[in-house]
């Protein structure tokens, strides 16, 4: 199988302190920090980088469902809202929420929903995040403009 890799460096202090982030493919280098991570503070966060992973695998994942089902969708776009709660642990992922547009002529609703679920289950990074105990769905299906 396949292996990703990514990196960080931290130096300091919790709170005073900083770090970068690096994927292994050189695309994204990032700065994080106390602040980025559980405050609004400038920077990236190892949660952002999850989400960003989320919304994308649940693209792909959904892509392929509805490929499978004989339908091809035009696009695809979603957003991944990662909640940052406190629990007895500690800081904790504590849901996440996906939010999904897809254009694909000559689908029903019901039909989309169903793929879209299973897309959400099936999704390599959602069965990674079994740990986190709510991750919801919204799914709108846009009919597909003609011509294209």
């Amino acid at each position: 199988m396949t292996i990703r890799e990514a990196s960080a460096k931290w130096q300091g202090t919790l709170k005073e302190g900083s770090g970068r982030l690096r994927l292994g493919s050189g695309v994204f280098e990032g700065a994080y920090s106390f602040p980025s991570r559980f405050e609004n503070g400038p920077g990236t966060n190892p949660e952002e980088l999850i989400a960003a992973a989320h919304a994308g695998c649940f693209s792909m994942a959904l892509s392929a469902m509805l490929g499978n089902a004989n339908h091809v969708p035009t696009s695809i776009s979603t957003v991944a809202k990662l909640h940052l709660g406190a629990t007895a642990a500690g800081p904790t992922i504590t849901r996440i929420e996906l939010e999904t547009e897809a254009e694909v002529a000559g689908l029903a609703e019901d039909e989309f929903e169903r793929l879209a679920q299973s897309a959400k289950a099936g999704c390599l990074v959602s069965r990674a995040l079994g740990g986190v105990s709510q991750i919801t769905l919204k799914a709108t299906l846009v009919e597909a403009t003609k011509g294209q």
